[in-house]
Formats: structure tokens, C-alpha cells, sequence
């Protein structure tokens, strides 16, 4: 009886410690609070394509999920479902996912209010609802999102003024309130871009009218203000001179390979790390920095036993820069390349066909 005590003791040990892990996002009855407001958020989406499909109610780790990435401590930190032909309305529910850095939804058909429930979302840095049919007022709960960076609420149907409570928000980089049904007054917002053409109600109904409180100033960190610790989500943000030391002045005996965006160079980081550094060509593109790092925090979301993971970037500027981990196998190209010579053409089809089944890149082609 004893013995049965004892190991039903250490059994009990063993359930506590694997639960040590998980056991902050499960509420008192043993659900995973992430898991139902992601499901709420399903529930309330019209999803066409099944993008959503793997989400499942009865999951208890929803970081595996798709357009989900999750922090280090495992914790559901950013929601990107971009361009997914998405409908319906977005839940309340959102507001319980509480470690969200980052939501991008838009390009899609999301319609209804926005969520007071947002402003829960105290480490909220990147909200992107634009391009959608939103309706209704702004919420001024958004102004508890201390966090806030960048707010893209651009080309939807909101009405009536904007909260006052933005103005409360002092790190805030970009704000595009444009082309909605917005009122006066405007408040003084402090973000570097602020937006709000293309609302008749403020700007009179010519879209050529300029009534932006735009202020061009470089979200590049001047030499004397650059913080190399300074990150987009997970991301760490690079110096640019650490990754000309990297790659030796970006010298062409690094080069690993070109492609139509770009040039990769393989580097040597300070602490003994080798990685594959993709300088980007046309870094002047229309957009500029802020569609650069919206891009970004794009690329960070996919997520793929075969897809190598983004690192971090650099953006000064002159410069837009991609850091990812080192493979030492090549290209997808190179690969398939060593046999070309000696396969017909068929074989090479069929090659390519069972091969993209299971490898994702950005630039492959057969």
C-alpha cells in the first residue's frame, strides 16, 4: 500500500511538471484560453480558402497552427493573415489573446466594428486592419495600446472622430487613418507619419487635397541614435555596419548566390555565428521603410518544417537587408542543377513536382 502511495506520489509529480510549462494559459477548468479565443475569431471569419482549416477547438498548442507565431515562452504573439479573402467580423475575442505583439488582417473583407476589446492588448506594437470594410467609430480604447508603433486603419468605412486618446500614445511611428469617413476634430498626434487624406469630412472631397499631417522624417536611427537591440516582433534589428563586417565589405568571394530581388552573401557575425545575408535591390521603392517593415513582420509569420526562419533585418536609409541562418547545402536551384545534365526532361518535371510538395522558397520555379 505504501509503495502504491508512493509511486502514485512521483505520478503526480510528473503531471505538475509537464503542466509547469503550459499551465499560465490554462484557465481553472483546464482550457487553454489562447485555443477558444482563436476559435472565436475563427467562429466569426468567413474563410473561402480554408486558411484556417488546422485550427481546431480541441488543440492544446495553437503555435503549431497556421498565420500563428508564438514567443519563445510559447505564448500566441502574432496573428498575420494578410490578403485572404477573409469576411464576416473579428471578435471580441481578441482581446483575451493578451501577449499579442503584432495582428495583420489586412487586404481582406472584415466588416462591423473594431473591437473595443483591442485595447486590452497592452504589448500590441503592429495593428494593420486597412483596406477592409470596417464601420462604425474608431474605438478610444485603442489609446490604452501604450505599445503601439504602427496603426494602419487606412481605406475602410469608419466614421465620427478620432478618440482623442491616440494622442496619449508616444511611440508611435505610423498612423494612416486615410480614405475612411472620419470627423473633425483631429487630434494632435505625435507619430512621424500621420495620414488621414480621403476623409471628405476633414479634407473636403478632392483626394488630391494634401490635408496629411505628414512628417518625412527617416524611420532610419541616426548614427548617433541607433540602438542595434532595437526588434520588429522576435526580429533583432542589425546594424548595418555589423553586417558590412559580416560580409567583409559585402565582398563578391561571399556571395552565395543572386536572384531577382537581390544578392546573398554568406557572414561571419561577432559572436561566431554564420548567416546568409540577402542585401535587397530597389530600396526605394514606393512604400519605403514602412511597407519594408511590414513586409517583414510578413516573411516572420511563415511558418514551415522546410522554410528557414527569418533572423532579423537591417533598414537604414540606403539599405534594406534580410538575415536569415546559414545552410550549408545550397540553393534549391544548385541542387536540382547538379543532375539536370543527366535527367530528361520528364524526370525533371516529376523531380519538381514531388519536390515542391514539401520544400517552400521564395524563389523557386520549375
Amino acid at each position: 500500500m505504501e509503495r502504491r502511495g508512493f509511486m502514485l506520489w512521483i505520478l503526480g509529480l510528473l503531471v505538475l511538471a509537464s503542466m509547469e510549462g503550459s499551465s499560465s494559459t490554462l484557465s481553472p477548468s483546464g482550457i487553454n484560453y489562447e485555443v477558444v479565443a482563436l476559435i472565436a475569431i475563427k467562429t466569426d471569419l468567413n474563410d473561402p480558402y480554408n486558411v484556417l482549416e488546422n485550427w481546431d477547438i480541441n488543440s492544446v498548442d495553437p503555435c503549431s497552427w497556421r498565420m500563428i507565431t508564438c514567443s519563445p515562452d510559447g505564448y500566441v504573439s502574432a496573428i498575420g493573415l494578410p490578403s485572404q479573402s477573409l469576411s464576416g467580423i473579428l471578435s471580441s475575442g481578441i482581446g483575451n489573446l493578451s501577449n499579442l505583439q503584432s495582428v495583420l488582417l489586412q487586404n481582406n473583407a472584415i466588416s462591423g466594428p473594431i473591437p473595443a476589446a483591442i485595447g486590452r492588448l497592452e504589448k500590441l506594437h503592429t495593428l494593420d486592419l486597412s483596406s477592409n470594410k470596417f464601420s462604425g467609430g474608431m474605438p478610444v480604447s485603442l489609446g490604452e495600446l501604450k505599445n503601439l508603433n504602427y496603426l494602419r486603419l487606412n481605406n475602410n468605412s469608419l466614421a465620427g472622430p478620432i478618440p482623442e486618446s491616440l494622442s496619449k500614445i508616444e511611440g508611435l511611428t505610423l498612423v494612416d487613418l486615410s480614405f475612411n469617413n472620419l470627423s473633425s476634430p483631429v487630434p494632435k498626434i505625435s507619430a512621424r507619419t500621420f495620414k488621414i487624406t480621403g476623409n471628405p469630412l476633414i479634407c473636403g472631397h478632392s483626394i488630391d487635397n494634401n490635408c496629411s499631417s505628414v512628417f518625412p522624417e527617416p524611420l532610419a536611427f541616426p548614427p548617433d541614435q541607433y540602438d542595434p537591440e532595437v526588434r520588429l516582433g522576435h526580429l533583432k534589428r542589425f546594424a548595418f555596419k555589423e553586417l558590412r563586417a559580416a560580409t567583409d565589405h559585402f565582398n563578391s568571394k561571399n556571395i552565395l548566390g543572386k536572384g531577382g530581388f537581390g544578392i546573398v552573401y554568406k557572414g561571419c557575425l561577432n559572436d561566431g555565428s554564420t548567416v546568409a545575408v540577402k542585401r535587397l535591390k530597389d530600396y526605394n521603392a514606393v512604400g519605403g521603410e514602412i511597407q519594408f517593415q511590414t513586409e517583414v513582420e510578413m516573411i516572420s509569420l511563415a511558418v514551415h518544417r522546410n522554410l528557414l526562419r527569418l533572423w532579423g533585418f537591417c533598414t537604414t536609409e540606403n539599405e534594406r537587408i534580410l538575415v536569415y541562418p546559414y545552410m550549408p547545402n545550397g540553393s534549391v536551384a544548385s541542387r536540382l542543377r547538379v543532375s539536370l545534365a543527366t535527367t530528361s526532361a520528364l524526370e525533371v518535371k516529376s523531380q519538381c513536382s514531388l519536390f515542391a510538395l514539401s520544400v517552400v522558397t521564395s524563389d523557386f520555379s520549375c
